[in-house]
């Protein structure tokens, strides 16, 4: 799950995280009022999307950039005018672009230095890891690939968390000054107890700034979460922006269906995440694209599953799909008992049919290929994955059984 910049800035302020005073606006008239209520001349507007590139990004009206620079509250409000209710396109957005609903008013900060600062999972581990570099403000992927030396690693043993001397330690390779060791020593410990508190994936500062008045800032951060915690965190829920989101993901989450949706036009019905990477590599090893990632996983009942059938027929882009099916806990004839129910609805509302392609293997697998073979649905059997794929692509070209 992802949340606005202004949404961050809000947890950072919880957390005692030292960041610009902001405010969020949804129109013109409270991006002014925002910015006369900081009492100060130097103002920034920011488009709030969940994209990166917003400062280099265009709008559809031809209005550039996502974050401008203000000297007055009256030019604050001309700028939220001509980005809100606009598309942004940035290059992490693509050409459809994001609609602005919202901008963030803030203090904007004389900068001397801008610095990169992450708390992540290091996967290897399974512990957090703090990735940080002089080099602030870039794409941190950049860095690596041109200037790997500048990136410094900085382990966090899971019991003990973040000690005294590797804030010291970090501080001092990112080139901070001894006067900035203890302001920047407590925005390190902050941040890590943010990450841990929330159940983060990732808190990424970029860029973490000094000022030129000696501050040590956040100035704008990425927060991603553990979906699997959130559980825990209502108020972390309350930030999600489902405007934001694709609408088939959106859908897939009221049912517990592990979807991501992509640009081809072959959509997968899988359990097992492994078997579904598989499944997608082997309809692009056939010269197909896969139109999303879907496990229903190992123990979905009747209803996911039509559900699930509902998400990729609603998808204008797909033009056949490929049900691939290894049952375990997962049963065989429940399966095939959705992919009827999902079909016969379709039928029942004279909705557009596309091409299924099923290959079912596991447990129940002969109760519910019987199921299948008594429907009398428009179905293309597949003897193995390879048979499966090759026969989804083809029907995918021909847009016929």
């Amino acid at each position: 799950m992802n949340i606005h910049e202004y949404q961050a800035a809000e947890l950072m302020e919880k957390f005692g995280v030292a960041t610009p005073r902001g405010r969020v606006a949804n129109t013109p008239e409270e991006a002014e009022a925002a910015a006369r209520s900081f009492g100060t001349n130097n103002l920034v507007v920011k488009a709030q999307i969940h994209a990166g590139g917003r400062g280099k990004g265009t709008f559809t009206n031809g209005y550039k950039g996502g974050v401008q620079l203000c000297k007055t509250s009256s030019q604050v409000r001309d700028v939220a005018a001509s980005m809100l209710g606009q598309t942004l396109v940035t290059k992490q957005t693509g050409a459809a672009g994001r609609v602005v609903r919202k901008v963030m008013v803030a203090e904007s900060k004389e900068i001397e230095r801008e610095l990169y600062f992450a708390i992540l999972i290091d996967r290897a581990t399974s512990a957090p890891v703090i990735v940080a570099s002089t080099k602030g403000g870039m794409n941190i992927e950049e860095v690596a690939e041109t200037d790997p030396d500048a990136i410094v690693r900085e382990p966090i043993h899971p019991t003990l968390g973040l000690q005294a001397y590797q804030t010291r330690k970090l501080a001092k390779l990112l080139g901070l000054s001894s006067n900035l060791m203890r302001p920047a020593g407590k925005l390190f410990h902050s941040l890590y107890n943010l990450f841990i508190k929330c159940d983060c994936s990732m808190v990424e500062i970029n860029p973490l700034v000094v000022t030129k008045g000696g501050e040590v800032m956040a100035l704008d951060a990425k927060f991603n979460f553990d979906d699997n915690a959130l559980g825990r965190h209502p108020e972390i829920v309350a930030y999600r922006d489902l405007e934001e989101e694709d609408p088939r993901e959106v859908q897939a989450s009221k049912f517990n269906l592990n979807y991501i949706g992509l640009d081809g036009n072959i959509a997968c019905l899988v359990n097992g995440a492994g078997l579904a990477m598989a499944t997608m590599d082997i309809i692009q090893h056939f010269g197909g694209k896969p139109a999303n990632f879907l496990d229903v996983g190992g123990g979905a009942s009747e209803q996911q599953v039509t559900e699930a059938f509902k998400i990729l027929m609603a998808d204008k882009n797909v033009q056949a799909i490929l049900v691939n099916i290894f049952g375990g806990i997962m049963k065989c004839d429940v399966i095939a008992q959705g992919v009827i129910n999902a079909l016969r609805q379709r039928e029942a509302r004279e909705e557009r049919m596309v091409p299924l392609v099923v290959r079912l293997e596991g447990t129940n697998v002969d109760a519910g290929k019987k199921l299948l073979k008594e429907s009398n649905l428009p179905l293309i059997a597949a003897d193995n994955l390879e048979d499966a794929a090759q026969k989804a692509v083809a029907a995918a070209k021909n847009g016929k059984h």
